[in-house]
């Protein structure tokens, strides 16, 4: 037997969950970790103490503890690390899950009919807003407009961001209420697709730009906000993900985290990144802040754009892209604010965590890591988020000086015929190239950036290590010289992660003293075929030694009375 929550909302639900009251012995499984040196590490059992601690690390010969209060037979299971994902965005995996998703549509017309069929059912809501659109598969050749959404609903605006996130699709309703005309000027950093041939604004709207529509779009209201969390944290455990990096946490994101920390249902761990200088000081003051809710919460330091993305050709390029000539993507900063914006970041010790996905964007942040690094010393752990396509003349330089690489495996098999097509094979050389820049001396981590990406960590390691999509394709993987060992993978979602927030020594590793966050799966992730790891069943999700999810009965200890506007 083991022990029961006793939130009465909890078992309103008729859900469990496993609490850390007293020591419990998890046996008969069959654990991997990573140790110290990069290498696995095989254990038979856990002892986890009243604090939620690993207090012991068993082997199969060692003597089993008699005064454990619970013992629970893992039943020869596997047990890993709780994932983690280095890369994501909470809140908007949560808005994702209860607002229109597009990111399973084929086509424009496919696309269409989910629109339509999504304003019929919700005619109540002021706004139909959304997100995961994608031109590319499409296979449209061009943005969509418009007019095509005005054919499926005219009646009151539409607002539907891309797949990345770097751009936006408005209907003449919403463009209406934005006011936005043939004389909008586009704003510094950002692009407004335009009627061939004519100022008329065509309907989508490329990085910058989006604030012309967004900033119109009615906020969330705070029940909405923790709706969305409660969503997000079901998905992540569902998928394995016990910690999380977010990338862009506002002021409001971080006032729903901490309100379920306060109120006891903060289950995954969230490492945050501020959405600028401005939202890093008005969350945290003048220093990252302390470790929340027993190491649940903490604001790490600030997330900062430096260009945009390869699908919407605002990744910055040194070169115009090959399939537009006159293009070479959006730099969304000078190199002095660049440089002013770390500094001002660096000045009160917050980590600096700079998206960056295009060469000449990689090249400028790169540059101004090296330049920086002398005046703000220590053990900073600069970040570059992405860090897609780099300069092959430019991957020396991610050695030195502390950086993390932060990567998303399934953005390469997502990008690859898109990226062949933006870019020349000269170019492609430095593409994704995760096992060069870390041979270089760079961290590397791993992650999803959900809700580009669904969260699956298990997705992620299979191409990590094969370079292939879940077809298979290419056969023998694409640039496969760059595919890294199954063991670097499963660091990189890991112990790694963990080191790249700071993080090291309290989760991450399975190992004596650190927080009893794991995972118990049905297949052994280091001998699974591909194809078989991207099958992997989550079967349990523990955090800080309690148990969260549970496949088929998942623990629901969430704000009640909460719903989407």
């Amino acid at each position: 037997m083991i022990r029961l929550a006793t939130s009465a909302l909890a078992l309103a639900a008729g859900c469990w969950s496993a609490a850390a009251a007293a020591d419990t012995l998890i046996d008969n499984i069959q654990g991997v970790t990573i140790d110290e040196d990069g290498e696995i590490d095989n254990f038979t059992g856990l002892v986890i103490g009243d604090d939620g601690r690993i207090k012991d690390v068993l082997d199969r010969r060692d003597k089993r503890p008699r005064d454990v209060d619970f013992q629970v037979d893992g039943d020869g299971r596997f047990v890993i690390p709780g994932m983690i994902d280095s890369h994501l965005h909470v809140m908007g995996l949560g808005f994702a899950a209860i607002t229109l998703d597009l990111s399973d549509t084929n086509s424009l017309a496919e696309a269409q009919a989910k629109i339509a069929e999504y304003a019929a059912a919700n005619p109540g809501r002021r706004w139909i807003i959304g997100r995961g659109w994608n031109q590319v598969k499409w296979g449209l050749g061009r943005f969509p407009t418009a007019a095509e959404l005005d054919a499926v609903v005219a009646d009151r605006p539409v607002w539907l961001e891309r797949v990345d996130g770097h751009a936006g699709w408005a209907n003449s309703a919403a463009m209406r209420i934005a006011g936005v005309t043939d004389a909008t000027a586009d704003p510094a950093g950002g692009r407004i697709e335009r009627v061939a041939g004519s100022r008329k604004p065509a309907g989508v709207f490329v990085d910058a730009a989006t604030g012309l529509i967004a900033a119109k779009v009615p906020e969330p209201r705070p029940a909405d906000r923790d709706l969305a969390l409660q969503k997000a944290q079901e998905i992540l455990l569902r998928n394995g993900v016990t910690a999380a990096a977010d990338m862009g946490t506002t002021i409001e994101d971080w006032q729903s985290y901490r309100r379920a920390g306060d109120s006891g249902w903060l289950k995954i761990r969230i490492m945050a990144y501020a959405a600028g200088t401005g939202a890093m000081e008005l969350i945290a003051g003048p220093r990252p802040s302390p470790w929340l809710y027993d190491d649940k919460l903490r604001l790490n330091g600030v997330k900062i754009y430096l260009d945009g993305a390869l699908g919407s050709r605002g990744a910055w390029l040194k070169r115009p892209y090959a399939d537009d000539p006159d293009n070479t993507g959006l730099p969304l900063l000078t190199g002095s604010q660049l440089r002013n914006l770390m500094s001002r970041a660096a000045l009160d010790k917050f980590q600096i965590a700079v998206h960056a996905i295009g060469d000449a964007a990689n090249g400028e942040v790169l540059s101004a890591i090296h330049e920086l690094a002398g005046t703000y010393e220590g053990d900073r752990r600069w970040r570059i988020e992405h860090a897609q396509i780099i300069d092959p003349a430019d991957i020396a330089k991610f050695g030195g000086r502390g950086i993390v690489a932060s990567m998303q495996p399934v953005h390469q098999t997502s990008d690859r015929l898109m990226a062949e097509a933006r870019l020349d094979p000269a170019r492609l050389e430095g593409a994704y190239a995760w096992k060069s820049i870390a041979d270089a001396g760079a961290t590397l981590v791993f992650g999803s950036d959900a809700p580009v990406e669904a969260p699956d960590p298990f997705a992620g390691l299979a191409a990590a290590f094969t370079r292939q999509g879940a077809d298979g394709q290419p056969f023998g993987g694409w640039r496969p010289e760059e595919a890294v060992s199954r063991e670097r993978a499963l660091a990189a979602f890991t112990s790694d992660g963990a080191y790249a927030a700071f993080a090291e020594g309290r989760f991450g590793r399975l190992v004596e003293g650190e927080r009893a966050d794991f995972v118990m799966i049905d297949r052994d992730p280091l001998l699974a075929t591909p194809d078989e790891l991207r099958a992997t069943r989550v079967l349990e999700t523990w955090v800080g030694g309690e148990r969260y999810y549970m496949a088929g009965n998942a623990t629901e200890d969430a704000p009640a009375n909460t719903s989407a506007q």
